[in-house]
């Protein structure tokens, strides 16, 4: 056979095929789902509720006898109706509903976490990078970590001399070691490949700091801001029982002194709710800025 037809016969058994053409179609957008939408909204609703109810229906049956020295949730509701559903009146300057005192609480506590916030961040900054700072800073901060945030209070009043300023400093040095510490160990683990980088594109301090150290560092100091809020949303409540004024914490102890037990039981709600709210907002920026990455 000739070469001739050895590829005649190659043709005729291997016939071409015509070049296949590929359609690219548009990304397939997501259909709005309802019922996906409801089953995951009943996931996440649905157990707490059960949870809460199983809880009201304990206490109900725990406190129902005469001689209980607590209410049982019918009394509550029945006694503190007007806390519960009006909590924005406002009657005079010390007669006001729940909610605009959880909102005076809630600027205090802006303040001073926010102050604890930028000198935590800067201290933990300080303390990570330099290892003579970490080992002149860190016996420091652990022993004034200890320290109970009451503790701090008539040292504060003594400073101040008042008590919106004395409430604020209990809040700043209650809340910031948590912000400090966490910082640290952040940028004591970040990459060493991180610091080569900076090196080679010649970053000065600030820049690293901004560029580098901050990002990288990101997860550990918002779980330290996380501490540090349920910290401060404590150190209120307590220190506005002493101090005076109207706050939710001066609220309770108010309510305390007149026998007001519903009163009292409807403000920790306010104020449980209030601090599951602060704690998953902290949560949803700290998500967010670090694109969901986790402290490791």
């Amino acid at each position: 056979m000739s070469v001739q037809t050895i590829e005649d016969t190659k043709v005729k058994a291997f016939p071409a095929k015509p070049a296949e053409v590929i359609a690219f179609t548009a990304k397939a957008r997501r259909r709005f789902d309802p019922l996906a939408i409801a089953g995951k909204l009943a996931s996440a609703l649905v157990p707490p509720i059960i949870v809460i109810a199983l809880m009201l229906v304990v206490w109900q049956v725990a406190c129902s006898s005469p001689t209980s020295s607590l209410p049982p949730p019918t009394q509550v509701w029945n006694d503190a109706y007007d806390l519960i559903a009006h909590p924005f009146f406002d009657n005079g300057p010390q007669d006001i509903g729940l909610a605009w005192r959880v909102l005076i609480s809630l600027q205090r506590v802006a303040i001073g976490f926010g102050l604890a916030a930028v000198v935590g961040v800067a201290l933990g900054a300080l303390v990570g990078q330099s290892i003579w700072a970490m080992r002149g800073l860190d016996p420091v901060f652990q022993i004034l970590r200890t320290v109970p945030p009451l503790a701090w209070l008539p040292l504060s009043l003594a400073a101040f001399r008042d008590s919106s300023p004395s409430a604020i400093f209990v809040i700043f040095i209650t809340s910031i070691w948590p912000i400090i510490i966490n910082t640290a160990v952040g940028v004591r683990n970040i990459p060493e490949d991180y610091r080569n980088v900076s090196r080679i594109l010649r970053l000065n301090q600030f820049e690293f700091f901004v560029k580098i150290m901050v990002p990288a560092a990101a997860p550990y100091i918002f779980t330290g801001l996380r501490i540090g809020i349920g910290l401060s949303w404590l150190a209120i409540v307590a220190a506005e029982m002493l101090t005076g004024g109207v706050g939710i914490g001066f609220f309770i102890w108010d309510a305390w002194n007149s026998s007001r037990l519903p009163d009292i039981i409807v403000a920790l709600a306010y104020i449980g709710v209030t601090g599951f709210c602060l704690d998953r907002l902290v949560a949803a920026v700290g998500a967010f800025v670090t694109r969901g990455t986790t402290a490791k």
